[in-house]
């Protein structure tokens, strides 16, 4: 288990992402834009500004569409991924749409819980997606951000990793590699993104959720192991509980803050007219969520009850010890005794001249030894 560990609140610097075995951070900002026209996810395109990634949005859409425009929700739009955002591209991305004030203070600082809200016609979702560490026994949460617009869907990467918990590479051949893949062109949800920008918002919110089941798997592991660690009289064990109980915690908190998320999501879905197919998906995604929170207050309780029988235990040894302890004092104590009355020099007292005296007085002193250790270890105090 790592001795020392990052605080929560301390987000991950570019130069540190480097040193943890992740791909150093392009110097050129990159910006990865893919056209979804009726559903069909096209192919990958690089912009190095957030001008040139719209510029492709709006070549793309007049090429593939059709002459009478198409709403948000016809199936097609376009997804643009910041993998390294910079607070100059934050700026650009600001000023392109013009952002809310307020919006943009929530973009440009990390290390936000789990929320959406609302600026004009812009929607802005924080999402946050788990890894477990298992080497240190620690929980490390990836902060995301999106901002929908119209039929553009912008997901800003704050940390070292993708939604689903891949690291994010820098060469451009990694991340077609990453994108190509059959799981990132959705084949399986072709229905879903014919709903729109929406439906890739909410599939990205089940992909955070579902990172957190690996998360409590490797919890649970390290839970087995405290127990065997316990019972084994470790006394490292109940400091290994408490850090352990406030990485579930951090979870608890994570994922109380997306299910509250998912709430304000549905209660929204009349007032933004939200497909009931959206409605029925934003459902599993709770369901998932009900799952997560279930099992990480179970972890949680099964912790706690950990430290109680180490608590029990610890106090049942000190007790033995302390039974070792007296019955030790005790046979000392003896001998001390019949030392201290025959070495009290009192003119009377026939057994100092007597021939045997010393002998009886050794003798004495070695018979109650004896007998207070038979009964000692009788009562298993020895």
């Amino acid at each position: 288990m790592a001795q020392m560990r990052r605080h929560k609140s301390e987000p991950f610097s570019r130069r540190k992402r480097a040193g943890h075995g992740t791909a150093a951070v392009p110097e050129t900002p990159m910006l990865l834009t893919r056209q979804i026209v009726d559903s069909e996810p096209l192919g990958l395109s690089v912009a190095h500004s957030f001008a040139e990634a719209l510029a492709h949005h709006s070549s793309d859409h007049s090429e593939h569409s059709d002459p009478v425009p198409e709403s948000p929700a016809s199936g097609s739009f376009t997804q643009i991924v910041i993998p390294y955002s910079t607070p100059e591209l934050l700026a650009e991305v600001a000023s392109a749409w013009g952002l809310h004030t307020v919006l943009v203070e929530d973009l440009f600082h990390a290390n936000q819980r789990p929320k959406v809200e609302r600026y004009d016609d812009v929607l802005f979702v924080v999402l946050k997606s788990a890894v477990y560490i298992d080497s240190a026994e620690e929980v490390e949460f990836k902060e995301f951000h999106l901002l929908m617009k119209g039929d553009v869907l912008v997901i800003v990467c704050q940390d070292d990793r993708f939604i689903d918990g891949t690291p994010i590479p820098s060469r451009r051949e990694d991340m077609d590699a990453y994108f190509t893949n059959e799981k990132r062109l959705w084949s399986s949800n072709r229905e879903l993104l014919a709903l729109g920008p929406e439906a890739l918002v909410y599939r990205l919110l089940d992909t955070a959720v579902d990172t957190y089941f690996p998360v409590l798997d490797g919890l649970q592991d390290d839970k087995d192991g405290i127990e065997r660690q316990v019972f084994s009289g470790d006394t490292a064990a109940a400091e290994r509980i408490y850090l352990l109980s406030q990485e579930v915690i951090d979870v608890l908190h994570t994922t109380t803050h997306l299910n509250r998320l998912t709430q304000r999501l549905g209660n929204g879905a009349t007032k933004y007219a939200i497909p009931g197919e959206l409605q029925a998906y934003l459902d599993d995604v709770t369901d998932h969520l009900t799952r997560v929170l279930a099992e990480s207050a179970e972890l949680r309780e099964a912790l706690s009850q950990i430290l109680n029988v180490n608590s029990t235990l610890v106090a049942q040894r000190q007790n033995e010890d302390m039974k070792k302890i007296s019955g030790w004092a005790a046979i000392l104590f003896a001998p001390t005794l019949i030392g201290a009355i025959y070495g009290m020099n009192f003119d009377v007292m026939p057994e100092l001249h007597w021939a045997f005296g010393y002998p009886m007085a050794l003798g004495l002193m070695l018979g109650l030894g004896i007998v207070l250790y038979t009964v000692f270890k009788k009562k298993k105090w020895m």
